[in-house]
């Protein structure tokens, strides 16, 4: 028996098997979320008679955008303003500071408390700025939200009483909402997947009391949390993942409420996508590489340190995707060339069966999503939102290398649009680069996988090439388009 043959086989199995171990793992997310959403929703913790000290911080760099847009709505906040103070953490080189201080200075004028921080340098990036920021302010609570975010006026009164009821709660997160989800085909698919992790993953996670994650925005700290875990760190680019790790290994639980939406904007372009993705998965793998020995090491019940096993390596499934894919065009040979493989992949076929689970957990999260929408238009969004994530195996298996050899990159920060208007500024991630030009390449590769299939007869592998082909093609494609 060819020794490269039975390789091939061995290493596109051993993939098949992670995928299907992730699936079953989003399956089971899929049965608690299901689950906490049967019971009667709890009722808002009561208001206080006295409420604390609320800080609400606003890490800024170059978003002349949007800048005047989340100052107004964080100033709108419904709160006592005696004990709100605003924090516009703003690192920015351009026209953005100009734009803030204006704002800073007219709310000033209004009674309320602001402050526009400037940091001599950028050090640390968020983490640096949101770090600097507690050292100037008294809040006993801290709220964050990107620039990106319009919360609403009651969000600090319906989120801070969950903190006063139980005082071992560190962090209240909120589930993000979508400003501009019907802009484009790109915004379309970014609201579906993430709809899938705040009302599915997070929910199901809450419930049986695994670790979720702080999101980066939309929450709100109990600050002697963020002082007990360590506080902020510089080391990773998932700045929020990694605290929320620290913190509830030190005991800290987080609440997390779904039917309290923080708005905010998704990327429109290509270039902020893949910018905001090499920085979540590459943050991802470095926190996986800080946290699983910690994990593991603790006192946890062992299915909390699976789940969170699957959770810190949610990103390295893009490495076993890209691997499956770069093993299946000479598979389409060895089926053809080699009977004695075929029981193999017989077994593989049921193997696929695996894939199953995850049907169930984009398509209940997409009811939950769109309770009156047409459940026959799912089958064919979901395998376009496979297709795409697939296109995107490439550019985030790079991010969750460099993640995982523990090789520094800038904190790139996800360009936003703000509202349409004329002289809106193009915030720009950098040029096309040679990556672009290899998930072109792929395209092709898997459109020869392809047409190989078809040649010999195997229709085996064709739906994996189709998805495969169209999805880098259309990476490809938005790549160039957007960057012109």
């Amino acid at each position: 028996m060819p020794v490269l043959p039975l390789l091939l086989v061995v290493l596109y199995g051993l993939c098949l098997l992670f995928i299907v171990c992730f699936s079953l793992g989003q399956w089971q997310l899929t049965r608690l979320a299901r689950r906490a959403y049967a019971r009667p929703n709890a009722a808002l913790p009561p208001a206080p008679a006295v409420w604390p000290r609320v800080t609400v911080q606003l890490p800024l760099y170059n978003e002349q955008n949007v800048v005047e847009r989340v100052i107004d709505a964080t100033a709108a906040l419904d709160y006592p303003p005696e004990l709100l103070h605003i924090q516009v953490l703003d690192d920015s080189t351009d026209a953005t500071v100009a734009l803030a201080a204006a704002r800073v200075s007219h709310h000033t004028g209004q009674g309320l408390r602001i402050s526009h921080v400037r940091r001599p340098s950028r050090e640390g990036y968020k983490a640096g700025a949101l770090r600097h920021g507690m050292d100037e302010t008294d809040g006993e609570f801290i709220a964050i939200f990107d620039a990106d975010f319009v919360p609403t006026p009651d969000f600090l009164r319906r989120t801070v009483p969950y903190f006063l009821q139980d005082e071992t709660v560190g962090v209240v997160q909120t589930r993000w909402g979508h400003l501009n989800q019907d802009e484009s085909l790109l915004t379309r698919l970014q609201a579906f997947g993430l709809d899938a992790h705040f009302l599915i993953e997070q929910v199901g996670r809450t419930f049986a009391g695994f670790f979720i994650n702080f999101n980066g925005t939309g929450g709100v700290w109990r600050r002697t949390c963020i002082t007990d875990a360590g506080g902020w760190h510089i080391d990773t680019l998932t700045e929020d993942l990694d605290l929320s790790y620290r913190a509830q290994l030190r005991g800290w639980r987080f609440v997390y409420r779904p039917e309290i939406v923080a708005p905010a904007e998704l990327p429109a372009v290509m270039d902020a996508l893949k910018s905001q993705q090499f920085r979540w998965t590459k943050g991802a793998a470095e926190t996986a590489r800080k946290h699983l020995g910690a994990m593991w090491r603790s006192s946890q019940p062992l299915a909390t340190k699976l789940q969170a096993t699957f959770h810190l390596l949610n990103s390295s499934v893009y490495v076993v995707i890209l691997l499956m894919a770069l093993l299946s065009v000479p598979l389409v040979f060895v089926r053809a060339n080699y009977a004695s493989y075929k029981l193999v992949f017989q077994l593989s076929s049921v193997f696929l069966l695996g894939f199953a689970p995850l049907i169930y957990y984009y398509y209940t999260a997409w009811r939950l999503a769109r309770p009156t929408g047409k459940a026959q238009l799912y089958p064919g969004f979901f395998l376009l939102f496979l297709s795409v994530s697939m296109g995107l195996a490439l550019h985030n298996s790079r991010a969750v290398i460099l993640g995982w050899l523990g090789q520094s990159t800038p904190f790139v920060r996800t360009p936003k649009a703000g509202t349409k208007a004329l002289g809106q500024r193009r915030y720009r991630t950098g040029g096309l680069g040679p990556l672009v030009l290899l998930e072109g390449l792929l395209a092709a590769y898997f459109a020869f996988g392809l047409g190989a299939g078809i040649y010999f007869g195997d229709a085996g592998l064709v739906p994996f090439h189709t998805l495969l082909t169209f999805g880098f093609a259309a990476v490809c494609y938005y790549s160039v388009r957007h960057a012109r």
